[in-house]
């Protein structure tokens, strides 16, 4: 973000995820501010999904608290009011809808017109190069295809805080790129975008990239001091 004050704040105090004796996540802090691309990186069961359910108010922690601009997040629906969505790796399709349909379900239900949010679909759609298959039904379209349309419905969305699990995993290298184009694109526009990948090429660009092992969190990349300007 080029300038002023950030539109949004994420914010993990202790953070900590159990499954009954098992750590998932060991106590995390974390402050993102809007205007940041957060890669958080780790091999399979490393915590990357516990992390981002938590954050995303799908998963009570076992102890601490998430918060949006200073206010505690104790509730998907919670999460949902301070703009927070998430796309799980399964990416949540309706099959029998098109691509362009399950863009509209979830925009309409936030209560904007339908002039409007039929824009933001399309925008959403041409984002990540689905212009073409934008009346295709979910079943039809390919693995790589249907993941482009799920994160096209969640930048529809114009959520303030975008969490993503393996966005890119069924992508090739050019739709990885324009994917990661179009993320980047959501942080510069001042919101928090935080990608959980396995994937290097994917954690590349981001601004920082925050490393879990075995529900442990380092920085490979630490957050610049005082981002935004």
């Amino acid at each position: 973000m080029s300038g002023g004050r950030p539109t949004v704040w994420l914010e993990a105090s202790g953070l900590e995820v159990r499954y009954g004796d098992r750590v998932a996540l060991h106590p995390l802090d974390l402050v993102v501010p809007g205007g940041t691309l957060l890669a958080v990186t780790g091999s399979s069961g490393s915590g990357k999904s516990s992390l981002l359910w938590a954050l995303s108010g799908g998963l009570r922690p076992s102890a601490g608290t998430v918060g949006v601009d200073g206010s505690v997040i104790e509730s998907r629906e919670q999460a949902l009011r301070a703009g927070v969505v998430l796309l799980p790796q399964a990416g949540g399709l309706v099959s029998t809808l098109t691509a362009e349909e399950n863009g509209l379900v979830g925009v309409l239900a936030t209560g904007v017109e339908p002039a409007e949010a039929g824009a933001r679909v399309v925008d959403a759609l041409a984002a990540v190069g689905l212009d073409e298959e934008r009346r295709h039904l979910a079943e039809e379209l390919s693995g790589g295809q249907q993941q482009r349309a799920a994160i096209a419905v969640l930048l529809a969305s114009r959520a303030r805080v975008l969490l993503l699990d393996e966005p890119t995993s069924e992508l090739d290298a050019a739709n990885r790129q324009r994917v990661l184009a179009a993320l980047r694109a959501e942080a510069d526009a001042g919101c928090v975008v935080v990608v959980a990948t396995h994937d290097p090429e994917a954690a590349e660009p981001a601004d920082a990239e925050l490393v879990l092992n075995e529900g442990r969190a380092s920085w490979a990349r630490p957050l610049a001091a005082g981002r935004p300007a």
